[in-house]
């Protein structure tokens, strides 16, 4: 009876460290992942959602662990856990620096800015609770536990990214979510600047003519307008990204 119970013991004494590596890089990913890594939400949740993906994802990459020291797998672990997390972060960046741009072609950044520990134009407040809402109506938590476990198949289990790779991928990265963010707020810039312009012709027609107290309001009312009609379509093509980082987050 005793070699009976001491058998699931050693079980589980080998099963435990796979298992705290496992956790390292999903608690990494979970600290940066979108709608569930917010600072609004609570960090016991998060260490509940981190749990509980853990043991999602864990029966499918038990078998990938090398057996020994624990110190540099978990290492890696975190690593590449943050890692993967940063991909999908840089696009809730390049959400909030579109509707920031945005809002300050409009000269709304000010006036209608949020309070809190990431202050914000509200341009960018709506985008980024749209496209959140989005992702996670899309099934975000299935998608993420799935792209967890295809990790592995490009960062292998307690193995430590190179750091040129690292740096070439986290450029690549950055690139990309900027590019992203001035082509979702490129009709607001174009806007304001035509208007800008049509204003200084109007100025040099028209010197006793107050341009500004006309055109600063008409500017930010034209902006709210055209953002009324272009939220859905910045929307869709923000989840349209998202969707393709989700399914090859290491596409260069």
């Amino acid at each position: 009876m005793i070699e009976e119970l001491a058998d699931p013991a050693g079980i589980m004494n080998g099963l435990l460290p796979a298992a705290v590596l496992t956790f390292l890089r999903v608690g990494a990913v979970m600290a940066l992942l979108p709608a569930f890594g917010e600072q609004s939400v609570p960090a016991r949740l998060r260490l509940v959602l981190a749990l509980a993906f853990t043991a999602v994802i864990f029966p499918a990459v038990v078998g990938r662990y090398p057996s020994g020291v624990m110190l540099l797998p978990a290492l890696g672990e975190v690593l590449s856990g943050l890692l993967i997390g940063m991909t999908l972060r840089c696009l809730v960046l390049a959400l909030q620096t579109a509707g920031a741009v945005a809002g300050q072609s409009a000269s709304l950044s000010q006036l209608f800015s949020t309070a809190g520990a990431e202050p914000q134009p509200a341009m960018a407040t709506l985008l980024t609770l749209g496209g959140l809402a989005l992702a996670a109506q899309a099934g975000l938590h299935v998608r993420a536990a799935e792209l967890l476990i295809l990790s592995y198949d490009l960062l292998p289990a307690g193995g430590i990214p190179q750091a040129a790779d690292v740096a070439r991928f986290g450029t690549a990265q950055g690139a990309r979510a900027l590019a992203l963010a001035f082509s979702l707020a490129a009709p607001f810039v174009i806007a304001s600047v035509l208007w800008n312009v049509a204003l200084g012709v109007l100025n040099r027609a028209m010197p006793q003519l107050m341009v500004s107290f006309i055109g600063a309001p008409a500017l930010s009312l034209g902006a709210l307008a055209m953002f009324a009609i272009a939220a859905p379509l910045m929307l869709g093509a923000w989840l349209d990204a998202f969707d393709a980082t989700l399914r090859n987050p290491f596409a260069p």
